[in-house]
């Protein structure tokens, strides 16, 4: 509608030009001149009020989609990162691209677009050979803009794609800064990232290239219409076929008809990117989510079981056949060599991935079916690598919901990291910046402990919870174990040091994905107390 009205009131000019060359010069009417300037200035007035007020109602409409999508694609992009899928960030930049473009000229070119036809009948109806004039600089224009799309559309998604992956890369290496500053990588992936932006400049450099030939054809192009539309139409006046001032109407109503073509070329680019990040993005909001949606249950208070679970990604058997079973104020002790599976069996039993078969059962329920936001309440996990988010100590302790400052205080002092809070800076208000790198690997491990055990959860899972851990802080870590089972809580600690093992009533023995043990871990520590005693006497030198 506002479209509609604004190029309806493009008209003004040619409108005014024409009765001013027609009617008020050969009339010399000072009056009707005066008249018809003060209504073109209205209606100008009226097209300016218009157009700021369709820009502004573009602009709100991206808003609204960002504000509408820009939830759920952070959810999608934390489900993917579960997925192992890559697009994640990117998702958000793509919803940055695609509101820019809503506020941008490029896409007023299309609402514009429409009126070329419009506007080249009215030529027609000046002087028909005006008409065919125009019509053949309006295909020719198409032409190049269907050129342009053709030449550079393949170069710029491919530019697009690698610049992604690029980019990625260098996030990954930053992240990575100690381990490639320490070893001395930097210059090997300096000299990996130059290779790869040289391949990307290159890309961008040929689209540049194409782009602005076509576009330089475009506009001289356009300056040769409009002059031979001039020329056309004085050669007509000579024959007296058309008046002055049909010449200028006829040459603003041209610009004003190629003028979205022209846009479309120029914004080509953003166009195209505009484009093809809703086509990412559809795509994106059509994967079904990975979670189904489900009830939210009550705080668990039944036992975990885990029953024949199989867990083959890529068809890889990783777990087979695991089963076991874990009541209210039990621990369980998960041991085993490297790529036993521990880690893997963690985060299926607190519901990251899904089993190919079996099932796991806290309470009853199916963990990966639960309601998340109701079973993350209920949950504490402690990852094998600690990443703190960037915000205060409080916030990462909290799960930056913002909680109380007792229960913050109580699980920092339950994770027994209380006293070195207290040291820092600004003690629990203190900012921890990005990854928590302002801290030691110990600091965010205990930090990480007690967001685990933050408002005393009913299932809690520790993977490697003692690896940066001096004698202090696993001593800590075991009275922390211990007033978890005390308050009736499920824990699933993941661990290669014996210091722990007396805390657990039960443990699992992982080998190649299978249970080689599982029972009670007083049957164990005494096989292996058993084994180490026979060892020591087979070792023992013999009586003379």
């Amino acid at each position: 509608m506002l479209s509609t009205a604004v190029n309806l009131l493009m008209l003004t000019v040619p409108i005014y030009m024409l009765q001013v060359y027609d009617r008020v010069i050969p009339g010399s009417s000072v009056e009707t001149l005066v008249y018809l300037t003060i209504l073109a200035a209205g209606a100008l007035a009226a097209m300016a009020v218009l157009d700021v007020l369709r820009s502004r109602i573009m602009v709100r409409i991206g808003v609204w989609i960002d504000r509408m999508l820009s939830p759920t694609l952070f959810e999608r992009g934390i489900e993917n990162t579960l997925r192992g899928v890559s697009y994640q960030t990117d998702a958000l930049r793509d919803l940055a691209t695609l509101r820019s473009y809503l506020g941008a000229v490029g896409i007023m070119a299309l609402f514009d677009a429409p009126w070329m036809p419009i506007y080249l009948v009215l030529i027609f109806v000046l002087h028909p050979t005006l008409g065919l004039f125009a019509t053949v600089g309006a295909i020719v224009l198409i032409a190049l803009a269907v050129a342009n799309h053709m030449l550079t559309s393949g170069r710029l998604n491919r530019a697009n794609m690698t610049s992604a992956y690029g980019y990625r890369n260098a996030e990954m290496a930053f992240r990575n800064a100690e381990v490639i500053e320490a070893m001395g990588m930097t210059p090997a992936l300096t000299r990996r990232w130059g290779e790869l932006n040289a391949d990307i400049l290159q890309l961008q450099e040929e689209v540049s290239d194409t782009s602005g030939l076509i576009n330089a054809w475009t506009k001289s192009l356009r300056l040769f219409l409009q002059v031979g539309v001039l020329g056309l139409g004085a050669w007509l006046v000579l024959r007296h076929e058309l008046t002055a001032g049909g010449i200028i109407a006829a040459s603003i109503i041209m610009s004003r008809a190629l003028a979205p073509v022209e846009q479309a070329i120029g914004s080509w680019r953003i166009t195209t990117n505009a484009r093809d990040a809703w086509k990412r993005l559809t795509e994106l909001l059509q994967l079904p989510p990975l979670y189904p949606p489900a009830m939210p249950f009550p705080r668990p208070s039944g036992a975990l079981v885990v029953h024949g679970v199989n867990y083959a990604p890529s068809g890889r058997a990783v777990l087979r056949d695991i089963s076991f079973s874990l009541e209210p104020g039990e621990a369980l002790g998960i041991v085993g060599p490297s790529a036993a599976g521990k880690s893997t069996l963690a985060r299926l039993i607190i519901g990251l991935a899904k089993p190919q078969s079996g099932s796991i059962r806290l309470d009853g329920a199916d963990v990966f079916a639960w309601n998340r936001d109701n079973f993350g309440i209920n949950i504490g996990y402690l990852p094998q690598k600690v990443e703190l988010l960037s915000g205060t100590v409080r916030d990462n302790i909290a799960r930056m919901e913002g909680g109380n400052s007792s229960d913050v205080v109580a699980a920092a002092m339950g994770a027994g990291v209380h006293d070195m809070i207290m040291r820092l800076p600004s003690s629990y208000d203190t900012e921890i910046g990005e990854f928590g790198h302002m801290l030691s690997g110990g600091q965010r491990q205990r930090i990480g402990l007690a967001r685990a055990i933050y408002r005393r959860p009913a299932f809690v899972v520790l993977d490697e919870p003692n690896a940066n851990l001096d004698v202090e802080g696993e001593a800590a870590l075991k009275r922390t174990i211990a007033e978890l089972k005390e308050c009736g809580s499920i824990v699933v600690v993941i661990t290669h040091r014996p210091m722990l093992m007396t805390e657990f009533d039960k443990i699992l023995a992982l080998r190649n994905g299978r249970a080689a043990f599982f029972g009670p871990s007083k049957t164990l520590l005494a096989h292996v107390k058993r084994r180490k005693a026979l060892a020591s006497a087979s070792m023992s030198p013999s009586p003379a």
